[in-house]
């Protein structure tokens, strides 16, 4: 049952249910992580499913040798057992050996008053790997930079998060559920080779 307490948590997705265990680990140790840590969620119940059929490999990838789940989520818990979701693990951007999730930049951004709409984005780089890119929908009447987008953002995340890119648009692609299509993001960037972007 829902309590009053969780219908008031916006951030969090609620507390574990009956019967589910679960738990934060660093996704390359397994090691648990403790409350306020951001590493993978792993989940362990009767109702998770047992394996694929047929497809040991990809059984051994998500499941390991005492029932636990991987689910590819990036993931906390607080110290009153609410659970927050920060990203997905396939989205984080690899920045010089460091992992960035385009969620937490994106909700940064949103709170400037000239922002509408945006969304984070890896771009290829052959020195640092990936940098995080800003793809931003000014609000209307807005005239703010790119700099000054970049700025913002430095003020408020750690220096690895910083914005290193940005694009402006007239929208952002979203599917049916509100979903950012990141891929079709990426796919019309390098298609067009970096044009129409300011860097850091």
């Amino acid at each position: 049952m829902i309590t009053k307490e969780e219908c008031m948590n916006f951030k969090s997705i609620g507390r574990l249910n009956p019967g589910i265990e679960a738990k934060i680990i660093d996704p390359i140790t397994n090691a648990a992580l403790p409350v306020n840590t951001h590493g993978e969620l792993v989940i362990k119940s009767v109702c998770i499913m047992k394996g694929y059929l047929g497809d040991n490999k990809a059984t051994s990838e998500c499941l390991d040798s005492e029932g636990w789940l991987k689910t590819g989520d990036l993931c906390y818990f607080d110290n009153e057992g609410f659970l927050y979701i920060v990203d997905r693990f396939k989205e984080l951007i690899k920045y010089k050996g460091y992992q960035v999730p385009p969620f937490e930049l994106e909700q940064v951004l949103l709170t400037s008053s000239d922002i509408s709409d945006a969304a984070v984005i890896p771009y290829p780089d052959e020195e640092s790997g990936q940098l995080p890119m800003a793809m931003v929908v000014r609000k209307e009447g807005s005239k703010i930079s790119a700099m000054e987008i970049m700025d913002f953002v430095a003020k408020q995340v750690a220096p690895y998060k910083k914005i290193r890119k940005v694009s402006f648009v007239d929208s952002i692609p979203k599917s049916a559920s509100g979903k950012i299509l990141r891929r079709q993001l990426i796919s019309q960037v390098i298609s067009n080779g970096g044009r129409k972007m300011s860097n850091l």
